[in-house]
């Protein structure tokens, strides 16, 4: 892999989180190995996903949006998500829904994604 470039997103390559037993840590730890394709870092410090319910272990419900919404891999992307939450054990199923409102902005992003793509 190129220093900088994002993780290839195929399930293979993909290395999974140990797993702490709290839902929402490892939840949360699964969609960290989520990359956006454009960006090298993962959704969940760019601010992408907007809740995360986990009342409800059965079915984990998330709500996400995207960097700009005409997003050639949408589908992908939320594909990518909800598979991700569905390696947690102790998961049965999971919905990733798509939202834009409030629309996304850079600010959204975690100290640690700024700093990743130099915005400090």
């Amino acid at each position: 892999m190129i220093e900088g470039q994002a993780p290839a997103m195929s399930e293979e390559s993909v290395e999974l989180p140990e797993w702490t037993g709290d839902l929402e840590t490892d939840v949360i730890a699964a969609i960290r190995t989520v990359f956006d394709p454009e960006i090298p870092v993962n959704v969940y410090d760019l601010g992408l996903i907007y809740r995360l319910d986990i009342s409800n272990p059965a079915l984990i419900d998330i709500d996400m949006t995207l960097t700009a919404p005409g997003c050639p891999v949408a589908g992908e992307m939320l594909s990518r998500v909800r598979k991700a939450a569905l390696l947690v054990p102790g998961t049965r199923d999971a919905r990733v829904n798509l939202v834009f409102d409030p629309p996304w902005d850079a600010q959204k992003m975690s100290d640690e994604a700024k700093l990743e793509l130099g915005m400090f």
